[in-house]
C-alpha cells in the first residue's frame, strides 16, 4: 500500500513484529519548493540512510510488516509531536529550510496533509492487527556538521523512554554480536521518541528503539546483514517477553 504520507510494505498480522520508520524517505512533493539545495536531500538531514532498504528486507520474512514515511523529514517530521516546533524544521544540522518559513495557515496544511494521516493510519494499522513487537527503526549519521568534536562510536543505539522492557533484551543480544551498542545513544528517548510514546507506549505495546549508524546500512551488503541481524534479535526479544 502507498499513500502519500506513508506506505505499508508486508503484511500486517496480528502478533506479527511491526517495523516503523518515521524517516525511510526523501521524497519532496512536486508542489513543495524547500528552497534548499537538491544534494542536501540525499543527506542525513533529508533522510534516515539506509532504513527503508532494511525495513524492506525485513518486511519480506514471515511475521514482518514494515509502515514507512513517504516523505521527507525536512516536508514533516513523523518523530515529533504536532505542536512541536521542529515538526516542520526551519533548520537541521546547519542547514536552513526556508520553504518551511510559512505562516500559521501554512504549518496547518502541511500536518493536515502530512502529519495526520501518517498517524492516524498507523494508529489503524496497530488496532486492526495488534503487533507483539514493534521495532522503530531509524539511522544517525557518524558525525554532525555542527558539532564535528562530538565521537559517535556506537554502530547501533538502543532508545526508550518509559518502557524499557523490550530494550534490555535487546541490547545484550547486540553486544552478544561484538557491536558497539549505545544505551540511550546518541541521543535518550526521553528526549525524542513521539512516534513510540503515542503507538507503542500508548497502547501498551512492547517496542525497541533502534539507531544504526548509517554507515553500517549505506550499501546493499550492510542493509542484508543488518536486516538479518534485527531479524534475528527481534524475533529474540519477543520470545523472551513471551509474546
Amino acid at each position: 500500500m502507498i499513500e502519500e504520507a506513508f506506505r505499508v510494505l508486508g503484511t500486517p498480522v496480528v502478533g506479527g513484529i511491526l517495523v516503523v520508520s518515521d524517516h525511510a524517505s526523501n521524497r519532496v512533493p512536486d508542489d513543495i519548493d524547500l528552497g534548499i539545495d537538491p544534494a542536501l536531500l540525499d543527506q542525513h538531514v533529508a533522510i534516515d540512510i539506509g532504513v527503508a532498504e532494511v525495513a524492506k528486507r525485513l518486511a519480506e520474512k514471515s511475521g514482518f510488516a514494515a509502515f514507512l514515511g513517504n516523505v521527507s523529514r525536512l516536508v514533516c517530521d513523523f518523530n515529533r509531536e504536532e505542536d512541536a516546533p521542529a515538526v516542520i524544521p526551519h533548520a537541521s544540522d546547519g542547514h536552513d529550510i526556508p520553504g518551511n518559513l510559512f505562516d500559521v495557515a501554512g504549518r496547518e496544511e502541511r500536518l493536515a496533509r502530512f502529519h495526520r494521516p501518517y498517524h492516524s493510519a498507523l494508529s489503524d494499522l496497530i488496532k486492526t492487527a495488534p503487533p507483539s513487537l514493534i521495532v522503530s527503526l531509524h539511522s544517525f549519521t557518524p558525525k554532525l556538521t555542527t558539532r564535528p568534536e562530538e565521537l559517535r562510536p556506537w554502530q547501533v543505539g538502543i532508545l526508550y523512554n518509559e518502557d524499557d522492557q523490550a530494550s534490555r533484551l535487546a541490547i545484550p543480544l547486540l553486544e552478544a554480536e561484538g557491536l558497539v551498542v549505545g544505551d540511550q545513544q546518541p541521543y535518550s528517548g526521553k528526549l525524542l521518541n513521539a512516534s513510540m510514546n503515542l503507538h507503542a507506549e500508548g497502547n501498551r505495546l512492547p517496542y525497541v528503539g533502534v539507531e544504526v549508524r548509517q554507515d553500517q546500512i549505506a550499501d546493499a551488503a550492510g542493509q542484508e546483514t543488518w536486516a538479518e541481524r534485527l531479524g534475528r534479535v527481534a524475533e529474540a526479544v519477543r520470545q523472551q517477553l513471551g509474546r
